[in-house]
């Protein structure tokens, strides 16, 4: 790490940009400490100076932490200190990561850890993208071998104009909120979504954000420049020739006819007893060889697959390049819950169940930006036996959390709002069979779910994992990818979306030089493959179901004056207690004045309307009602009509002849109808029995 203070400043698309090395941290191999206007972010880096033995990867962990004091509040719960990573936390460290990690030799297996820790936040500029910069910055002050600058910006559209790094106010505006890292020369990563954007539009976010990304590179260049850093050296693996032309010699044709195999797991056992064999032959020969041959037998294989790919233009299960495996599924498998489907695509099979609830049930989010609630949420689970391995289940990992992330956005967009559809809704996706893209099955399972639970959606939203094949100048994309071709492969493209445009995107890219021919004919051959299948989803369920489960809570909504409230509250909360005893709903009132009346019974939602009805009623001049006397008056009678509205019926209004005495004629408890002859400006009401004597009272009872 630098030892001297280094700070650069500058302005970046008018606002202020400022990373500092050598001032903090110092006993870390590299430390940044970076600014954009009130938001400050210290990334650091340390790494081992001793190799773990027998590791062959780079063992590296990010973790990105942010402190409530940053916003300049306490944390919420009992202890009031910050806990286990927040899900915000969590995708920021993916986020780090997925641009950082290939730019790191894979050859470089010192265990590292990068932390980056939000410092202040000014609730404009959200850290996340900054922190891509600072952990980048890091790298390149510390000893760590680093194939960088990078750094990342985020991509608004607002009135048709690309906005680099737009405040949270300028989201909200936004038409797309993608985030896009970089470095000097290619794009390496994307994540983020859009409101049904076309794909052409995409294409121009994306090369606007890497024209954006030179921006927070070159300051970069700038801090390091003249600093005297000097790199650990990557300790090159020489392999043994003659292990290599013998491992060729004796696997390659048996593992080229296994790669053939179009089954998974046939596919999977005949290599693995390939690599026993290959492995215990060669140990013989080669003594100490294992690691050795297995780095070899995963270049070969990657190699097999490659070519056949590129020369052969045949893939692993025999496909074409565009070729979408076969799809099947069903809707309403489950008898119990609100909405449920069962989709499969090749050998990746997910169940996807919708739960609907009240506003009681919205996830309420102890944020730096304060507390935020979320009425749409979407769970995805990967439990170990969908790949046929066995796995310890400690909660939701990394993966889970962002590929859940993933799958929610690509939803949200058609998720009506809440005054159309106000329930909180819950879609949980478990991972029954994976081979390949599970979290874009979860999307397509998604969708059909919220259309069997009766959510109104606008549209389906189906999902496609794209991939890429590139060897020299010459490429091939391939759609709907298989595991082996993810792994094997240049390129996970992720995209989702609407017959009308793209909802959400993901790009992991571990090449060069993608250009914009290869991202427009990416997302062409994506939209091709997902009009293929959104039209097998149409198949199962083409619009939303006309009602919700019977077994989904009712929601009724009324609206009173905002000035009501407090009636329907009552002291202490008394009154609306009482109605929820009486009918056995939920209610919830928000400051407009919009009631939420919830029960799995229609009769009890009704029930509780008519009563929030009664007390928020306001009297009418000349309507009739029936009234409970309440107290008798030498000049009249007190007679209740509903809740807190009394009326004076004066002893001349009691009958049509001269009344001596108000007991002559009412007494305390008795019902009558009365009608309304004036309200004075204090609001007093003037109530009139003679004049509602023509009426029957057993048409006003209820």
């Amino acid at each position: 790490m630098a030892s001297e203070l280094r700070r650069i400043k500058t302005k970046v698309f008018e606002r202020e940009l400022e990373i500092e090395t050598g001032g903090i941290a110092k006993q870390a191999h590299g430390a940044v400490l970076a600014r954009f206007e009130g938001t400050a972010v210290l990334a650091t880096v340390v790494a081992a100076k001793e190799k773990t033995e027998g590791e062959d990867f780079l063992p590296l962990t990010v973790n990105y932490q942010e402190k409530a004091y940053a916003a300049g509040r306490i944390p919420g719960g009992y202890f009031k200190r910050e806990g286990r990573p927040s899900e915000k936390e969590i995708l920021t460290s993916r986020l780090i990561d997925r641009p950082i990690r290939p730019l790191i030799p894979k050859d470089f297996t010192f265990e590292t850890q990068i932390i980056v820790t939000v410092l202040s936040a000014d609730q404009d500029n959200d850290p996340d993208v900054l922190s891509v910069t600072a952990a980048s910055a890091a790298l390149l002050v510390s000893d760590v071998p680093f194939d960088g600058p990078a750094a990342a910006v985020r991509v608004g559209r607002i009135n048709g104009e690309f906005v680099c790094n737009p405040t949270r106010g300028e989201l909200e505006k936004s038409e797309m909120d993608i985030v896009v890292a970089g470095t000097k020369e290619a794009i390496v990563m994307v994540e983020g979504g859009a409101n049904e954007a076309p794909e052409q539009d995409i294409v121009e976010a994306l090369l606007f954000a890497h024209r954006c990304i030179q921006e927070f590179i070159k300051p970069q260049e700038d801090l390091v420049s003249g600093l005297n850093i000097e790199k650990r050296e990557v300790p090159k693996l020489v392999e043994d020739p003659f292990l290599a032309e013998r491992l060729v010699s004796f696997t390659k044709e048996r593992l080229r006819e296994a790669i053939r195999v179009s089954s998974k797991i046939e596919r999977r056992e005949k290599i693995q007893e390939i690599l026993r064999e290959t492995v215990d032959t060669l140990a013989a020969e080669f003594p100490e060889s294992k690691n050795q041959t297995l780095r070899l037998f995963d270049a070969l294989k990657k190699e097999l697959v490659r070519e056949m790919v590129i020369h052969e233009k045949r893939r692993i299960d025999g496909r074409g390049y565009t070729d979408i495996r076969a799809i099947s599924g069903e809707v309403g498998f489950l008898p119990r819950t609100h909405g449920s489907a069962l989709f499969t695509r090749g050998e990746t099979q997910v169940a996807v169940m919708t739960t609907l609830g009240t506003t009681y049930d919205e996830q309420r989010i102890d944020a730096l930006e304060g507390e935020l609630t979320k009425r749409f949420m979407l769970h995805y689970n990967f439990p170990p036996f969908c790949v046929g391995e066995i796995g310890n289940r400690l909660g939701p990992g990394r993966r889970e959390i962002g590929h859940g992330a993933l799958a929610e956005g690509a939803l949200l967009s058609v998720i009506p709002p809440k005054e159309k559809f106000p329930y909180t809704v819950r879609v949980v996706s478990d991972v029954l069979e994976s081979n390949g893209s599970s979290s874009m099955a979860t999307v397509c399972g998604g969708s059909l779910s919220l259309m069997d639970a009766g959510v109104p959606i606008k549209a389906h939203v189906g999902g496609i994992a794209m991939g890429l094949i590139k060897e020299d100048d010459k490429y091939v994309i391939l759609s709907d990818i298989l595991g082996d071709e993810d792994q094997l492969g240049d390129m996970d493209f992720k995209v989702a979306g609407t017959l009308s445009g793209v909802t959400a995107l993901q790009m992991d890219i571990k090449v060069k030089g993608i250009t914009r021919e290869i991202l427009s004919t990416a997302l062409k051959q994506a939209y091709e493959g997902r009009v293929f299948v959104i039209g097998k989803m149409n198949e199962m369920i083409s619009e939303p179901r006309a009602e919700i489960s019977s077994y989904a809570p009712r929601i009724l909504t009324i609206q009173v004056k905002p000035e009501k409230i407090k009636d329907v509250i009552g002291p202490g909360g008394r009154v609306i207690k009482k109605i929820i005893e009486a009918t056995g709903v939920d209610i919830n009132i928000d400051e407009s004045g919009k009631v939420n009346i919830a029960s799995t019974s229609k009769e009890a939602c009704d029930k509780a309307a008519e009563m929030v009805k009664e007390i928020v009623q306001e009297i009418e001049v000349g309507k009739v009602y029936l009234g409970t006397v309440k107290r008798i008056l030498d000049f009249g009678a007190i007679v209740e009509l509903f809740h807190n509205a009394d009326g004076l019926v004066h002893i001349s209004e009691l009958a049509p002849t001269r009344v001596r005495k108000v007991s002559d004629i009412v007494r305390e408890g008795d019902e009558i109808l009365v009608k309304c002859i004036g309200v004075e400006n204090d609001g007093k009401i003037r109530l009139s029995r003679k004049e509602a004597l023509g009426e029957r009272i057993e048409d006003y009872r209820k």
